[in-house]
């Protein structure tokens, strides 16, 4: 998530969560963005977070990481807020025959209505694309 828009700016789809998968998300941030040098993840403590391969990887594509501190969930408010909301406005409300349907849901709601149509009172109820 770019903090500054509130916009999604990578993300990956998988039925578990994985170090590969976020490794994932973060290539698909770097696709998104102008200077993926000015990429700069913010994590909880997680082991998909904390592994070797994301760490490696982040590494080797001179990627900051920053970690939120241990019992202190609001460094993360930001992003915890849009998985209650992707959770109560897409995925509750539906039933997917499949994962490809789910998948495909997602990313229409993350790309057409998150990120475009939705607005937020800290934008000043503007869409993320529009700031």
């Amino acid at each position: 998530m770019d903090l500054y828009r509130r916009k999604i700016i990578g993300w990956a789809y998988d039925t578990s969560v994985t170090a590969e998968l976020a490794v994932k998300a973060v290539k698909n941030a770097c696709l998104n963005v102008p200077n993926p040098e000015g990429i700069f993840p913010q994590s909880d403590l997680e082991t998909q977070y904390t592994s070797e391969i994301f760490e490696k990887y982040l590494t080797e594509n001179k990627i900051l990481h920053s970690f939120s501190r241990k019992g202190c969930p609001y460094d993360n408010a930001c992003i915890a807020s849009f998985h209650s909301l992707i959770k109560m406005e897409e995925i509750y409300r539906r039933v997917y025959k499949d994962s490809k349907e789910a998948y495909n849901n997602i990313f229409e709601y993350i790309k057409s209505w998150y990120n475009r149509q939705r607005t937020h009172s800290s934008l000043g109820y503007k869409t993320p694309t529009a700031v």
